[in-house]
């Protein structure tokens, strides 16, 4: 967009420069509640805790799973949705790490086949629809850091094999692996063990799983040496026969919250039973619940076995509890949940959940150290919600979001907007307005919330034809803005389409935009709400910008609407446009249209505040006011008002429901 504006005054009279990205601020209030100002004092920091809060729905491994370092999984790797058993194979199998979002059912052949999963992935059941179905996971020697989410594995069962002495066709098999943590999942009628926990693994988390009609629930062992650290909580084990779980030389097993209920009933007097701490096995039980269980929780003499708190309704046979064993605080905080809720709890908490797995988040610079790293781990063609989390901090980079990565969500996690900071302080002299801009979004339906995004080219420093500086350019449909900055001079902010007549929609709310030359600019049909508009001097007396420059599409009957916001300005009264019609490369069928709804408009809005561009007039736009206030809304016969009759048809959801009843001004 290459434009200098009439009468703009010399360079020397330019002497601001943009403030130092980490220090926005400005005094100015919006009534309605908008405001690009100084952050409140920092929170004191919260007392600690003695008990840590409940993990259901946490992305970070807790219990043993979360010392010596944590589990992770495939965090800082790339995410990709497997449908079919080689996808799975291949993916899970990679030397490199991996976010693996399983959508719908993958049936194994040939029957009973264990995937093999290597170190550093994390594989999650996509809603309640992931399943593995006539088979299960292995993980080898000395794999680690896992993390198995939100998935059902079942039906390997072989009939008359009750014992899986004849198919050991394990759910999830584990031999001397570390950080593993299996969380939410639902294990029912397989070959052999449903999980088998063994030789000497440790640092290992089970949650929040289902355990259901079979056999040999969960065997931890196969070792003489006491090595392995577990916690169990959580679970739901029901009508399965034996190991609820059955821990063989545990260095440290915590079980707690879990319920036990509708265990097998064949008459077996030894072989069916609970929890039993076996070797030297050190258990601490706490807050379960045990309903219609034969042997609930029983300890060889040389194991220790800690009870406290639970709940045992109708059980019969061996009820041990002999020694110390060992204190879990000790090793982690972690809250326990009353007995007498765990039924309740646990049945409705545990297994598969619909609001896992749907939604990935990718944490910048945690686990990506770069907003574009995180962008790149995103798949082409994703299929499904990926949200950027992007933690306080100054992240100088150009981003590129392109078409194929749609349903991004990046969210700034600090206090407010001016936390998390993206920036840049490339020209259009080099690469145009895409080349320009900070920040690129290509893509559709991404939102963006509690970011702030400058480009601090200082244009006062050097001598470009093309001087313009974009913070954010678009060009999908569907994108949304709330509690955002953009930050810059000429061009600030472009939302644009693909072509002249296709039609994007972006809609900004709470937010705060400054700039001084076509600062809001573009095709896109854009609805700014409830916002703050800073118009910036730029030394004149007479002409220091325009806010607007549309070049909507003439078969588009919606472009800019500026609405319930206000319009600031430090510059002199009488010394700015609300706007001016760009017809890029002179393209006659680019006509623009801004309307400025219930908005206030300061003193430096010129009385007549439309202007004509590169030999196009003003008055062949679609440029108008409707119910504008302030010092600078004056009323002449330059200022088109639009009639009330024509104002129904441009309220927020026209703009905005194209052919798809599109509404983010609802749900905001």
């Amino acid at each position: 967009m290459r434009r200098t504006p009439s009468g703009r005054p010399s360079k020397r009279l330019l002497p601001r420069i943009l403030a130092a990205v980490t220090a926005f601020a400005t005094t100015f209030a919006l009534a309605a509640g908008t405001a690009e100002a100084a952050p409140a004092a920092a929170l004191a920091p919260a007392p600690a805790a003695t008990e840590a809060p409940s993990p259901q729905w946490s992305e970070a491994a807790h219990g043993f799973a979360s010392l010596a370092g944590g589990t992770t999984g495939g965090r800082g790797g790339k995410v990709v949705s497997v449908r079919t058993q080689a996808d799975l194979a291949k993916y899970a199998g990679a030397a490199e790490p991996y976010i693996i979002r399983i959508a719908g059912a993958i049936t194994m052949e040939p029957f009973g086949t264990e995937i093999e999963v290597t170190s550093n992935k994390t594989l999650i059941g996509v809603g309640a629809s992931g399943e593995l179905v006539q088979g299960g996971l292995q993980l080898k020697s000395g794999t680690h850091n896992v993390i198995i989410r939100n998935l059902t594995i079942r039906d390997s069962y072989v009939e008359g094999d009750w014992d899986g002495k004849t198919n050991d066709f394990d759910g999830i098999q584990m031999d001397s692996v570390h950080h593993v943590w299996i969380d939410h999942n639902r294990f029912t009628h397989l070959g052999d063990g449903l999980v088998d926990l063994r030789k000497d693994s440790d640092y290992i988390t089970v949650s929040y799983n289902q355990f259901a009609d079979h056999n040999k629930a969960f065997g931890i062992g196969w070792t003489p040496n006491v090595v392995t650290k577990v916690t169990i909580d959580h679970n739901w084990f029901r009508g399965t026969k034996q190991r609820n779980p059955s821990a063989d030389n545990c260095a440290y097993a915590h079980l707690y919250n879990n319920y036990f209920s509708a265990q097998v009933v064949d008459g077996d007097p030894v072989w069916s039973y609970g929890s039993w701490a076996r070797g030297k096995t050190r258990m601490v039980i706490e807050n379960s619940y045990y309903r219609d269980v034969q042997h609930p929780h029983q300890a060889d003499p040389s194991a220790e076995l800690v009870q406290r708190g639970s709940i045992l309704r109708n059980t019969t046979g061996r009820h041990d509890a002999w020694g110390e064993a060992f204190e879990p605080r000790s090793f982690y905080s972690y809250r326990l949940d009353p007995a007498a809720a765990v039924p309740a709890l646990v049945t409705r908490l545990s297994g598969p959940q619909r609001t896992l797995g749907i939604d990935v988040p990718l944490n910048v610079p945690a686990d990506y150290p770069t907003v574009q790293a995180a962008v790149d781990a995103v798949p082409v063609g994703n299929d499904g919600p990926i949200s950027l989390r992007i933690a306080p901090g100054t992240y100088r980079e150009q981003v590129r979001i392109p078409a194929t990565k749609p349903q991004l969500a990046l969210l700034g996690t600090g206090r407010d907007r001016t936390k998390s900071v993206i920036v840049h302080n490339t020209p259009a002299e080099y690469g145009g307005s895409s080349g320009s801009a900070t920040v690129l979004i290509a893509a559709s339906d991404v939102s963006v919330r509690n970011l702030t995004f400058v480009n601090d080219f200082d244009e006062a420093a050097v001598e470009l034809k093309g001087e313009q500086a974009l913070a954010m350019k678009t060009t999908g449909d569907r994108i949304t803005f709330t509690d955002t900055s953009f930050k810059g001079n000429q061009d600030t902010l472009m939302t644009d389409s693909p072509k002249l007549n296709v039609v994007s929609r972006v809609y900004i709310r709470d937010s705060y935009i400054e700039g001084d030359v076509d600062f809001i600019y573009g095709r896109a049909t854009t609805v700014i709400d409830r916002s703050l508009i800073k118009a910036l001097s730029r030394g004149s007396a007479t002409n220091n910008g325009y806010v607007t420059a549309p070049s909507t599409w003439s078969g588009n009957p919606y472009g800019f609407l500026i609405n319930r916001s206000r319009v600031v300005s430090d510059a002199p009264p009488q010394s700015y446009h609300l706007g001016r019609p760009w017809h890029p490369g002179g393209e006659p069928q680019a006509i623009g249209q801004t309307l400025f709804r219930d908005t206030r408009l300061p003193a430096a809005v010129k009385d007549a505040p439309w202007t004509d561009m590169s030999g196009f007039s003003w008055k062949d736009a679609r440029f108008a006011e409707y119910r504008t206030y302030g010092p600078g809304a004056s009323v002449t016969d330059d200022r088109p008002q639009m009639s009330a009759a024509d104002a129904d048809r441009h309220e927020v959801g026209d703009y905005l429901a194209g052919h798809d009843g599109w509404a983010p001004h609802k749900r905001s």
